[in-house]
């Protein structure tokens, strides 16, 4: 089953169980589902579960700068709607690596493509991003590969 028709399952399964804030959240995943459709002019197509999971990281992304935002603002109330709507998004994404286990796979990468200083960091991030896309959150690796390669 892909991705796509997952979420679009967990949605009718939400609105049977009445349970509003999990199908509030799906709906505005399948919304942006079909903003990109539109944009491709792919209406009647399925999108692939790549792009699926891009569309899920990118709202996750928006949800954590919004909490940030929140935490600024004393704003509890939505920052607490807003990580109840990151855990949702994040059912539907790969299970990220641990802060450990991107080091390690950085140290890994900085070692076979022989990296030394900082001017090489865009090289090491192309090879996490294609060998790892889906299971690193960059911007822990971006600290940890600044660190490494001072």
């Amino acid at each position: 089953m892909s991705l796509e028709n997952q979420i679009e399952a967990s949605l009718s399964e939400a609105l049977k169980n009445k349970d509003k804030n999990v199908f509030s959240t799906l709906r505005l995943i399948i919304a942006a589902i079909k903003d990109v459709k539109i944009s491709k002019k792919i209406r009647d197509v399925q999108l692939k579960d790549q792009e699926v999971i891009s569309i899920l990281k990118k709202m996750v992304k928006q949800r954590n700068d919004s909490c940030e935002a929140y935490k600024k603002a004393g704003r509890n109330d939505l920052l607490d709607n807003e990580k109840k709507e990151i855990q949702i998004i994040e059912k539907y994404l790969p299970s990220q690596l641990s802060e450990s286990e991107i080091e390690k796979i950085c140290k890994e990468v900085i070692q076979m493509n022989n990296a030394s200083s900082m001017k090489d960091m865009g090289k090491v991030m192309g090879v996490l991003k294609s060998k790892y896309g889906d299971v690193i959150d960059f911007s822990k690796a971006s600290n940890i590969l600044k660190s490494l390669l001072k």
